[in-house]
């Protein structure tokens, strides 16, 4: 008896079934205007349902005839598409129709998710769909649920496969990966990056070797010149063990989306791809966050699990509506931080008034460190700016949108000015931007 329920539980009518049956009612009531029609009616009626019958049982009869798995990986990249992985296998002696329709997560608010594939008997199909998760944390996926159709289209019988997955989503891992050896390329344009023109030397000495054309005249060694008769340079090497902390806003400034990801989950991003650079460059690499307080602190090294040690850090990292405490920062950070380090500052300034608060805590904080600001162009506002006016108000709107983009452009005077580093970049470069600045600052031996 359950087992009869069960099958009346997954057997599903389709569209065409219903329109047929309503055709059959509408013939019905036209039979008492023409009694002619009433007998080819009933005939009809139990022909369709004879043909329902056979679909019924070309479904039915036998077992696992049909079979389906889905494939998830083992965590998702945030901010990315991601691959999930449909394989099915017929086992019917005939082509069947399969309308996929899987429990995917409720943070992708799709309702109406569904694919339609046919299956020739005894192959496998597999196919992909791709989901972009745009908050870290746990995705919960339900059943797999698939309808398989008979070439007859009347019924259609409901599959269930597994007990549903959960897949974690981790700051962008794909990005990491896409920038994994960017820290060795000499062909860094093709990344969109600059080439940065080294500034002199730093004061790490190498080896004495042969002048070779295109060595640095400036670094000929005259005395060892003179003993070996021939022309012989200094060659040096980047200074290394050197401190990199990133340090990221996480209060309310940060929670403006773009593009579906929050600010604050682009530096969270961008933050993972950079301690792989810096840690690839032989530097040390650390971060912190702060709002009302620092916290989520890894302390710079570059042992071999520090790069596990920082992917957990920001998966873990819980965001907030505070106004940050830059005074608080500046004192963890002369606590905490003694030896003289490269500070990447994630946040985000709309107004010069609103930087010039804190402006004394980041002065402060230049003092001792090198001290570098990131934030980001509106960039709402500069599609607002080159639209094309079509009334007064729209007028005033560009107005006041190029006002706030001109105090942007103002905030990085006012850092160039008290020696404070800045990069202005729109939130889809600040990956490149940040590690640009960091190559640059390398190049330049300034730290």
């Amino acid at each position: 008896m359950n087992r009869v329920l069960t099958w009346f539980k997954n057997l599903y009518l389709n569209n065409f079934t219903f329109y047929a049956f309503i055709g059959i009612l509408v013939m019905f009531v036209l039979s008492y205007i023409y009694p002619s029609l009433y007998r080819a009616t009933w005939l009809l009626f139990f022909v369709f349902l004879g043909f329902i019958l056979i679909d019924i049982l070309l479904l039915y009869v036998g077992r696992n005839f049909f079979t389906a798995e889905r494939k998830t990986p083992e965590k998702f990249s945030n901010g990315d598409e991601n691959e999930v992985i449909i394989t099915m296998q017929n086992n019917y002696g005939f082509t069947v129709r399969a309308k996929v329709i899987d429990e995917i997560p409720f943070q992708f608010q799709e309702r109406n998710f569904s694919i339609i594939k046919m299956v020739q008997p005894g192959a496998t199909a597999a196919f992909g769909y791709y989901l972009r998760p745009v908050a870290r944390g746990e995705y919960h996926f339900g059943k797999l649920n698939i309808y398989i159709s008979s070439p007859l289209r009347l019924v259609a019988r409901r599959y269930i496969f597994g007990d549903g997955a959960m897949v974690p989503t981790y700051p962008s891992f794909l990005q990491l990966r896409k920038y994994n050896l960017m820290a060795f390329s000499n062909r860094l344009f093709e990344y969109g990056l600059k080439k940065i023109r080294r500034i002199g030397h730093t004061m790490e000495f190498e080896q004495i070797k042969e002048y070779v054309t295109g060595d640095d005249i400036r670094t000929i060694n005259w005395k060892a010149t003179a003993k070996k008769k021939q022309l012989m340079v200094n060659q040096f090497q980047d200074e290394r063990s050197q401190n990199i902390y990133m340090a990221i806003d996480k209060g309310r400034v940060m929670k403006m989306p773009f593009n579906g990801l929050s600010l604050l989950d682009y530096a969270i991003n961008s933050t993972l791809v950079l301690s792989n650079v810096i840690l690839k460059k032989q530097d040390k690499s650390g971060m912190f966050t702060f709002s009302k307080k620092t916290e989520n602190r890894v302390m710079a090294d570059r042992r071999s699990g520090q790069m596990q040690k920082i992917l957990e850090t920001l998966y873990n990292i819980k965001t907030d509506f505070f106004e940050s405490d830059y005074g608080r920062l500046y004192g963890d950070i002369r606590k905490n931080i003694t030896h003289r380090s490269l500070i990447l500052l994630y946040t985000n300034f709309e107004t010069l008034d609103g930087l010039k608060r804190q402006l004394p805590y980041l002065k402060g904080i230049a003092k001792s460190h090198l001290l570098v600001v990131i934030f980001f162009e509106n960039v709402e506002l500069e599609e607002l700016i080159y639209k094309r006016a079509e009334n007064v108000q729209e007028v005033y709107d560009q107005v006041i949108a190029e006002k706030f983009a001109f105090e942007k452009r103002l905030i990085v005077n006012e850092l160039n000015k008290y020696g404070i580093h800045s990069v202005l970049t729109k939130p889809e470069n600040l990956t490149i931007d940040s590690i640009n600045k960091y190559l640059e600052i390398k190049a330049r031996g300034i730290l």
